[in-house]
């Protein structure tokens, strides 16, 4: 009866003509492609989208001061379509403010004109008290100057849902086509008191109100821990806000 023979294997992937032999027999298995090639393609790729996205978080002004490195018909065809979507936004763009909500008109203010438009709602603490709930109506404000096409609106969270408890405000709802589409109980849903213009930007690209390379999004703004941190400087909290064990 044969008896198995122990091939001596120093290093199975190595490149040695006594490997390929071994290869060769089957009994050591292929050596397995090398990822090289594959990293190199994908830095290629990134290189390549990077080089065709260089011009996205230009503003008009930048365009014009790249007329010495830029090919002119190409500059001059992202310009005319910069202007085009720039054009777009200022038509759409016919809300620009907080918009306060009373019961009544809850149904036509927010629910019927989320068909034409995103609407959110921020309910505030009916107490005035809650920091969050604070530095959400200071940030509100400033999403509402910048994004014009979509609907800001603020209400007392016990005005719209009577009993609403105050350690659940701030609360964000999300409006789309009739629909909530989304909803956002307090910061630590973001950053907490942390949060700034950039976190609530991403909740409007993620819930579809805004695109991810809209030039307002990609324009330099200030950090999120900077804005938040002046606005909480004029929003010292008075009292702890108060426990109420029905709600979650």
């Amino acid at each position: 009866m044969d008896m198995p023979v122990n091939v001596p294997i120093d290093d199975p992937n190595a490149d040695t003509e006594w490997n390929d032999i071994l290869r060769k027999h089957g009994i050591i298995p292929e050596k397995p492609p090398s990822p090289t090639p594959i990293i190199e393609e994908a830095f290629a790729n990134a290189r390549d989208r990077a080089h065709e996205n260089r011009l996205d978080n230009k503003n008009l002004d930048q365009l014009d001061e790249l007329e010495d490195d830029e090919d002119e018909e190409f500059l001059e065809q992202y310009r005319k379509q910069r202007m085009a979507e720039l054009s777009a936004i200022s038509r759409a763009s016919v809300f620009n403010q907080v918009y306060p909500i009373q019961k009544p008109d809850y149904s036509r203010d927010v629910t019927d004109a989320s068909n034409c438009a995103f609407v959110l709602v921020h309910l505030t603490s009916s107490l005035g008290t809650n920091t969050e709930s604070r530095l959400l109506t200071e940030l509100w404000r400033e999403l509402a100057r910048k994004y014009g096409d979509i609907k800001f609106c603020e209400m007392k969270a016990d005005m719209c849902i009577e009993g609403y408890p105050d350690k659940n405000t701030p609360t964000i709802l999300v409006y789309h086509d009739g629909d909530i589409k989304r909803q956002v109980i307090t910061l630590r849903e973001l950053a907490g008191l942390k949060t700034g213009i950039q976190d609530l930007e991403k909740l409007l690209i993620d819930v579809g109100a805004l695109e991810g390379n809209d030039s307002r999004v990609l324009r330099l703004s200030p950090p999120s821990e900077d804005l938040s941190t002046a606005s909480r400087k004029s929003i010292a909290p008075t009292s702890s806000a108060e426990d109420d064990d029905e709600w979650a």
